[in-house]
């Protein structure tokens, strides 16, 4: 591609994603021009604190007057593009005209490529991991050498082998909270390579998961020992119907049932005319199962979204009282709740009837199609914004 690029004779300096990100994390001024088409931008951006994101497409300056898109230019400003490669041309082009600009290095795949985790919990010791991008959310949990993950993603199966033998345990179990609409799921990959045993609820897998026979399956009440700990199961339908919750000590893993910020959309199995009864079942399941747990129960969910807010040890984890507290619907009666979250869901996942299917077995991936697929936001929760 770069060869088809007129020529602009200057050197761009390169941005790594992790130091963008620690650079939004501290909340310094940040300046992005991206230079994707509007559609990619409205869907899927950068946002954070004290950062200013200005969407000018790459053809534009190709096709369009430079001086007088510099002047829509924010000033120093870190140019990304899908891969990287536009931008870097782009970001020339603006040195050349006076505007000192750098370049993300990979773009947003590189951006997709940041998986951070954060000590949660010491004993048993409970890690989150945490893909910025997308805002999917991984757990480890590892007691006397033996560790189990949660919700794990498919483009990260070597990191988790690698932060369980860090930490001197061999992954025993690895568990799905449900089938997953918005990321490929690393259940298969990492329990094939780690021999370790995949888990999911009996409900999960009646969705039509074609590899069922290598699954060991669960329901309600059932525990799984790890270590000296147990892994409890709670079946939390409403999200979808195989929604499952799991608990190890006074942490709940509720998946996309119950975030930070929100509760869950309804809408993902059975599309908009199952979401009012999808909608019930996430009431009784919130009030039957979750709500009634301690109020220091830490809440550790699968998703968080750009409206979350970081808490206690960089993790976006909050305590049941807290969340009753501040999270208005949650003291709504069931009608109320299911008028309310039905109301005003966000567009659906990208590609989500696509990865369901990879997900459950009746589709196949290449590692490079299964990352395209997953690239945006989530949007599993039933609202854009927080409703603590």
């Amino acid at each position: 591609m770069k060869s088809d690029l007129p020529d602009t004779d200057q050197d761009v300096e390169s941005v790594k994603p992790r130091q963008l990100k620690r650079r939004i994390d501290s909340r310094d001024k940040t300046a992005i021009l991206d230079v994707r088409n509007r559609n990619d931008f409205e869907q899927w951006r950068l946002e954070g604190e004290n950062l200013e994101a200005v969407n000018i497409p790459y053809f534009e300056f190709l096709d369009g007057e430079i001086e007088e898109l510099v002047e829509k230019v924010p000033e120093n400003p870190v140019v990304l593009c899908a891969k990287g490669e536009s931008s870097e041309y782009i970001a020339a082009l603006l040195k050349q005209n006076g505007i000192d600009a750098k370049h993300l290095e990979d773009g947003m795949y590189g951006w997709a490529g940041i998986y951070e985790k954060h000590r949660i919990n010491e004993e048993p010791l409970i890690f989150q991991y945490q893909r910025p991008s997308s805002g999917c959310l991984g757990y480890m949990v590892i007691s006397e050498g033996q560790a189990a993950v949660i919700d794990p993603l498919r483009a990260f199966t070597e990191r988790y082998s690698q932060d369980a033998e860090k930490h001197g345990a061999q992954i025993k179990y690895v568990l799905d909270t449900h089938v997953h609409a918005d990321h490929i799921s690393g259940l298969r990959e990492l329990a094939e390579n780690t021999d370790a045993e995949p888990v999911m609820s009996e409900k999960a897998v009646e969705r039509g998961v074609t590899y069922s026979n290598k699954l060991e399956t669960v329901q309600d009440g059932d525990r799984l020992a790890i270590g000296e700990t147990e892994i409890e199961v709670i079946e939390t339908p409403g999200h979808t119907t195989g929604m499952t919750s799991y608990k190890v000590g006074n942490v709940v893993f509720t998946g996309d049932g119950l975030f930070t910020e929100s509760v869950a959309r309804p809408d993902l199995e059975e599309g908009e005319a199952g979401a009012e009864k999808a909608a019930k079942l996430l009431y009784n399941s919130l009030h039957d199962k979750i709500l009634g747990l301690e109020d220091q129960t830490v809440v550790a969910p699968a998703h968080f979204s750009a409206a979350a807010e970081v808490g206690e040890n960089n993790a976006y984890i909050r305590e049941l009282g807290d969340l009753k507290h501040s999270m208005e619907a949650l003291g709504m009666e069931k009608q109320e709740f299911v008028r309310f979250v039905v109301s005003d869901m966000p567009p659906r996942p990208a590609n989500y009837e696509e990865i369901i299917e990879t997900n459950l077995g009746v589709k196949q991936q290449s590692d490079e199609q299964a990352f395209e697929l997953e690239l945006g936001p989530n949007n599993c929760a039933a609202s854009k914004d927080s409703m603590t």
